[in-house]
């Protein structure tokens, strides 16, 4: 089985490097060229649309932080902290979330970015729940981000969820038999942070009860109310 690079302890900070890609790897390596090298996508920005749990946040504060670990101005943005103006700083990678959520005001505000974008040598790294010609926003703005590099943030693929909990279990000195991840497959959550949460649960009901995770121990505990 190939490794992947995981991480997902909430109390550590995002990276592209501890992002796993399942189908996303050309997302992943323009976000990487956009934050090291944005001279080598001259003029481009990149939107990325997904549904919840894919990753979006992830990645956008992911790609801010490289930028700025290499020297780069960079800041995150959520859609609810974009005010009536967004910095100017030449050069600046600026990632704003949820677009599709911004106000009348902060829409105005991106539009005018996308306007000084080239003057000023910023990288616009945008993110939404929806294909820009389904965004409730003004239609000048649409547009402007119809015009972006645009990737949908694929979801995870059933070999990347077993390969990610293979990981998970590993890394605590636990074995997960195929049945038992079977199981999760089928009738577990699916984004990765309620994967992550379903494991965490069932390692610790697995220690409370003295028994190594199997599926007629899974079935027991989901019976006492285990949510995964």
């Amino acid at each position: 089985m190939k490794q992947l690079t995981l991480d997902l302890h909430p109390d550590r900070p995002p990276t592209l490097d501890n992002f796993v890609p399942g189908g996303n790897a050309e997302l992943l390596a323009s976000l990487a060229l956009l934050a090291d090298a944005p001279e080598r996508l001259p003029g481009a920005h990149i939107y990325l649309w997904g549904a919840s749990g894919s990753g979006r946040s992830h990645l956008l504060q992911a790609a801010a932080a490289r930028a700025h670990a290499r020297g780069r101005p960079a800041r995150f943005f959520a859609a609810a902290a974009v005010g009536g103006h967004l910095p100017e700083d030449e050069h600046a990678l600026l990632a704003i979330d949820d677009v599709d959520a911004l106000p009348s005001d902060a829409q105005t505000a991106l539009f005018n970015a996308f306007n000084r974008a080239r003057g000023k040598g910023q990288s616009l790294l945008l993110a939404g729940g929806a294909a820009p010609r389904e965004l409730a926003l003004r239609e000048d703005l649409r547009t402007r981000i119809g015009q972006c590099l645009i990737f949908e943030a694929r979801p995870l693929d059933d070999a990347s969820r077993a390969a990610i909990l293979h990981t998970l279990a590993a890394r605590r000195g636990l074995r997960l038999g195929g049945e038992v991840i079977g199981f999760l497959l089928a009738h577990g959550r699916r984004d990765l942070p309620g994967m992550a949460a379903a494991f965490d649960a069932l390692d610790a009901a697995s220690l409370e009860h003295k028994r190594p995770i199997t599926l007629p121990l899974l079935r027991q505990l989901i019976r006492e109310g285990l949510q995964i």
